[in-house]
């Protein structure tokens, strides 16, 4: 296990500093064009896929540092160049973190390497879990798998909406109900691959926020994929969903002692990739925050009213003061969780929830408190605070709203079902 640290080693800054000079050099001078264009950067992408960002191998190499904070600082660092942009860019990975944590490694080197393609041939990859009726609500999907054992293949239907890079992805990652009867413990991942026919893109969103990345329905229909497209395989599969039919018999019947703790129900699908991936969305958070705190303070120095620049009056400075202390309070929860994750330390606290809770609400809070010391300028398009304000809005609701991440602290800290 390592040890917990806040100095990052000479590689992690070495890449950090790799990533800013992109952002700065190359993301952000795009970011208001594909912004009101509302489409996937793919020059930018594949900019990024030239220069090794835009890779399987970065990512792992990100996702495996023993430190924890490789993957917080890489977003932290694209997000601050654009949340639009940078979500384009890493959209793909919590497809690939999906396969990570629910599949097999062979199933993990046959489709991780497809979802980004080659620098000359870019792909993305989606995540597809929430739908029209489901969105925190995960144990009401309707989405179904069922098994054709003459073929030995699963056959899907359903709609999934809110899917980042769905539609437009090579590699879609879906969960669908298996056995409806054990809601959310009945459910489980399958990899459609590229071309499979049924899969088509639905509606594409119009959003207030991180315009340059694409936000679609995905609908399945009749849609049949081989049985090694089942994420962890059908034995797995029947383990699981054996201990859960035990387990919730054993409830009906009021009596639980014999029941196996061991390895519960099994975890949910859905729940094992946004666990994964809540600190990483809390560094993108942070990105954003941190853009926007640098923006106002650089406009409060030089902004000059009453014959003295604005920071010299302390309402303004105390309100960046207050926004630097809660965007170096996130980065501390985010590396913290992140440590621990990479470290296999049980989150006794939802830490993980707390990191991505704390960051997106402060993403909020700091991209409004810029646009307020900016005054008219922060609400207009010639500068880029009115768009993180906008890109910020989402960090308190998907991959689990702030009510839900609370809900998820206040079950762990208390023990108690509360609903």
């Amino acid at each position: 296990m390592s040890t917990f640290s806040l100095d990052p080693g000479p590689d992690q800054i070495a890449v950090r500093d790799w990533l800013h000079g992109f952002a700065a050099d190359v993301m952000r001078p795009a970011a208001a064009e594909w912004d009101e264009r509302e489409e996937t950067p793919w020059p930018v992408i594949q900019e990024a896929a030239k220069l090794g960002i835009y890779s399987l191998d970065f990512y792992a190499q990100q996702y495996f540092d023993p430190s924890g904070v490789g993957i917080p600082i890489a977003m932290e660092e694209l997000f601050w160049g654009d949340a639009g942009i940078g979500l384009s860019i890493v959209g793909t990975t919590l497809a690939a973190v999906a396969v990570l944590a629910n599949g097999t490694e062979e199933q993990i080197g046959t489709w991780a390497p497809q979802m980004f393609g080659t620098p000359d041939d870019v792909k993305v990859a989606a995540f597809c879990s929430s739908e029209p009726d489901a969105g925190s609500d995960v144990s009401a999907l309707r989405t179904r798998a069922v098994y054709d054992e003459a073929k030995d293949e699963w056959v899907l239907n359903g709609t999934k909406t809110w899917a980042t890079n769905g539609g437009i992805a090579a590699v879609h990652v879906v969960v669908a109900t298996v056995d409806p009867a054990l809601g959310a413990r009945g459910q489980a991942s399958f990899v459609v691959p590229p071309g499979t026919a049924g899969l088509s893109q639905g509606q594409k969103f119009k959003k207030h926020g991180i315009r340059a990345s694409h936000t679609a329905e995905v609908v399945l229909d009749g849609v049949r994929v081989p049985g090694h497209c089942l994420l962890g395989g059908k034995e797995k599969l029947d383990e699981r969903l054996a201990r859960a039919r035990e387990r919730a018999a054993a409830t009906a019947n009021g009596d639980t002692k014999g029941v196996s703790g061991k390895g519960g129900s099994g975890k949910n699908a859905a729940m094992a990739t946004f666990e994964a991936s809540r600190p990483a969305v809390g560094a993108q958070a942070i990105g954003i925050a941190r853009a926007a705190y640098e923006v106002a303070l650089d406009y409060a120095r030089t902004r000059v009213q009453f014959g003295r620049p604005i920071i010299d009056n302390q309402g303004v400075a105390f309100t960046l003061a207050d926004m630097k202390t809660r965007i170096d309070a996130s980065r501390l929860l985010v590396w913290r969780a992140s440590w621990m994750a990479a470290n296999q330390q049980p989150f006794t606290s939802a830490e993980g929830s707390m990191s991505k809770l704390y960051a997106g609400e402060t993403a909020k809070w700091v991209t409004a408190q810029a646009m307020q010391i900016l005054g008219g300028n922060g609400f207009t398009r010639e500068y880029p605070v009115e768009r993180m304000h906008r890109d910020s809005a989402i960090y308190s609701i998907f991959e689990g709203t702030s009510e839900i991440q609370r809900l998820v602290i206040a079950r762990t800290i208390s023990g108690m079902p509360i609903r």
